[in-house]
């Protein structure tokens, strides 16, 4: 039933709501009128002495028609109510007037009464015409703003039972209105968890304040097998004395609007994700720390299970595109694998630098074949099949609870390097387009820093290949010394140096040993510690005194495309028992006599090669048997936490006390003093002297 016919029945609402009286009535503001058969007022109520301005003892006994009507109007108002006596229940409007003179529009319903014992009189309840049209015109107003409104709409009692329901709440619920009235929500909405609802309404009822915009997500009746979004808001309703009626309900579809923001949300986290991964990716040059960083950054982001794998041609420095062009099995080396959480799934996945042969049936061949992402939202055994490297892994991955799959490319300047796997076990949302979107762009920037990083890595490895073909394999046996070399290049995530050793047979038995290192790095520095390795091999020849020769080395490295190098070039004498030593700014070497403490020799420092201009200085020390002198480039002692002189005394302790072989000592000392992921190489010379040689 609508409001306006609940309103017409009896001026108040039906289906068990109580009749309050105040509000409606103090508007319409009612008089009720009696007249006998003569029509003389024999009842005069307050409301009509507030009407028409005359009191009850100036009313009663008068004649209805010389009170209140004019006398210019007599006549219409008397042919007006002989026609509503001779319709029963009809009203009318006439011309009334008022004590003060003035005259104002009645409405008048007329009723004829009997009493008990048969006499007659009439009954007329009277108000101001125009205050009852605009009523009239409220209630159409109201009565048609509801009928017609796509706002869902709902009038509900103390008890929480519906009282009211307009036609767009009746189909959003699906449920005839009159199967609402008289129950509750609980009741009418069963496909609904009503306890949240209820309660919300209950709150509202007690404390008064309005819930507004409340987002509800809920299957609807109307639009089965898709989920509705709706504002829902809540009001308490109350009369004019503050006596509360009842609960306003109001519920607006707001799916599309909820949809777009949820979207708009979800692509501020794909953008800030983007964003947090073109910090965390690529933090360096190392090709597995780039893909453990894109793998990590996957899991738990995007995926429950996260694996980096790269065609191991590309890793060859193959071109993809002829690999992928033939068909069939593509060869893949594991980069990197990350999980969200402990889980066994990471064992059925290959291991970090394992090869693995895959087939064109396989999803990750198909994938870095095609160049595009492959999506498997709901995954079945055979898809698994499809996924884990064997039976025993797909096994694995069903029992970790893997059901959708992701693949996506690493593409870079239109080559294929490799592909992201993805995986959601615990996470029960299937991968959908905006995750294919997101592991697209993360794979592409991924892509990139993985693509620098094997540039790097192979230019690495030239220069490291450069590098160590420049210096000797094997330090040669020379008259009373004994020799041990070493080189270890700087970490995996940093450059090969231009650090270079040294062992040159001079004339007379005499032995020079060099210790350098030039400024830079990658083959640039390579090249250039190889053309001053083969100017200090060939000065030499020359039989120079060591100051001299850095004179000459000096000239030559100002030719080098400004390069600059140090370097400290020694001549041992075995017959003299002697060693020459200079140093072009150069760290100093360490002397350990069989009886003393290892020391940091006192050299004149000079300038490093190319400065140019600066002269150098030699100086002669006395060697004896079982006395060892070490060379060595910065890498060994330099590090950005310590200073230098700490790392010196580390250095100069570790060479303190009883000593083993000179191979093992280098070992020892790289082992100790230069980590792995040194940002720098070193080079390492150490001579023990033996018995001086016969003139």
């Amino acid at each position: 039933m609508s409001v306006a016919e609940s309103v017409r029945t009896d001026l108040g609402p039906v289906g068990g709501f109580p009749s309050l009286p105040g509000a409606l009535l103090d508007v319409l503001n009612l008089a009720a009128v009696v007249l006998d058969t003569d029509g003389k007022i024999i009842w005069w109520s307050p409301q009509a002495e507030q009407l028409f301005g005359y009191t009850a003892e100036e009313a009663l006994g008068r004649a209805a028609r010389r009170l209140l009507v004019d006398g210019k109007h007599l006549e219409q108002v008397t042919g007006l109510f002989a026609r509503v006596r001779a319709q029963e229940g009809a009203a009318g409007v006439f011309p009334a007037r008022h004590k003060d003179g003035s005259t104002r529009l009645m409405e008048c319903h007329s009723v004829q009464l009997q009493g008990e014992r048969g006499e007659h009189c009439r009954l007329g309840v009277i108000t101001e015409h125009e205050i009852l049209q605009r009523v009239q015109r409220d209630l159409a107003l109201s009565a048609q703003l509801i009928a017609q409104s796509p706002i869902g709409l709902a009038v509900l009692d103390t008890d929480l039972r519906y009282i009211v329901v307009n036609p767009a709440l009746e189909r959003i619920n699906g449920v005839p209105a009159r199967d609402h009235v008289g129950r509750t929500v609980r009741q009418v909405l069963t496909f609904l968890d009503a306890d949240p609802i209820e309660s919300a309404m209950r709150q509202v009822l007690t404390t008064g304040t309005p819930v507004l915009a409340q987002v509800v997500v809920t299957p609807t009746p109307s639009d089965p097998g898709r989920d509705h979004s709706w504002s829902a808001s809540y009001y308490r309703m109350e009369d004019a004395a503050g006596r509360v009626l009842g609960l306003a309900v109001s519920l607006v579809d707001i799916t599309e609007q909820h949809l777009a923001a949820t979207e708009a949300i979800a692509a501020r986290q794909r953008l800030a994700r983007i964003a947090d991964a073109s910090a965390r990716i690529g933090t360096t040059l190392d090709l597995d720390t780039t893909a453990g960083e894109l793998a990590e950054m996957c899991a738990p982001a995007l995926a429950d299970l996260a694996a980096v794998d790269v065609l191991d041609a590309v890793l060859e420095g193959k071109g993809p595109s002829k690999v992928l062009s033939g068909g069939g099995d593509l060869l893949f080396r594991a980069l990197a694998v990350a999980a969200a959480y402990p889980t066994p799934a990471t064992g059925a996945a290959d291991r970090a630098g394992q090869i693995a042969r895959y087939g064109p049936d396989r999803l990750v061949t198909q994938c870095a074949a095609s160049g595009r992402p492959l999506l498997v939202p709901h995954v079945d055994s055979a898809d698994l099949g499809r996924i884990a490297a064997d039976q025993n892994a797909a096994t694995v991955l069903a029992r970790a609870g893997v059901h959708s799959y992701l693949a996506v490319p690493m593409i870079v300047r239109g080559r294929v390097l490799g592909v992201l796997d993805l995986a959601r076990a615990r996470n029960p949302v299937p991968f959908n387009g905006d995750d294919v979107l997101l592991a697209v762009e993360l794979a592409a920037r991924a892509a990139v820093c993985i693509d620098h990083a094997l540039w790097y890595q192979q230019q690495r490895q030239t220069a490291e290949t450069l590098q160590r073909s420049l210096l000797p394999l094997r330090p040669p046996h020379r008259p009373g010394l004994e020799i041990a070399c070493r080189y270890r290049a700087a970490g995996a995530a940093y450059e090969v140096g231009g650090d270079w050793y040294d062992v040159v047979p001079l004339p007379g038995g005499k032995t020079a040993l060099v210790i350098g290192d030039v400024m830079g790095s990658g083959i640039d520095a390579a090249a250039t510690m190889g053309q001053l390795r083969t100017a200090t091999r060939t000065l030499a020849t020359l039989d120079l005194d060591p100051a001299a020769l850095l004179q000459h080395l000096d000239r030559t490295t100002s030719d080098l495309d400004h390069r600059f190098a140090t370097c400290v070039y020694a001549v041992h004498d075995p017959h003299q028992s002697r060693c020459h030593l200079s140093s072009a700014g150069h760290l100093p070497p360490v002397l350990i006599r069989r009886d003393r403490a290892p020391a940091l020799l006192d050299l004149p420092t000079g300038a490093p090669l190319g400065v140019g201009g600066v002269p150098f200085r030699s100086t002669c020390i006395a060697l004896s048997p079982g006395d060892r002198l070490a060379l060595y480039t910065d890498g060994l002692v330099e590090v950005r936490d310590q200073a230098l002189d700490t790392r010196l005394e580390a250095l100069l302790d570790r060479l303190a006390g009883p000593q083993p072989p000179l191979e093992d000592t280098c070992d020892l000392l790289l082992d100790a003093l230069h980590h792995p992921d040194s940002h720098d190489d070193v080079a390492l010379l150490i001579a023990r002297v033996r018995q001086a040689c016969p003139q």
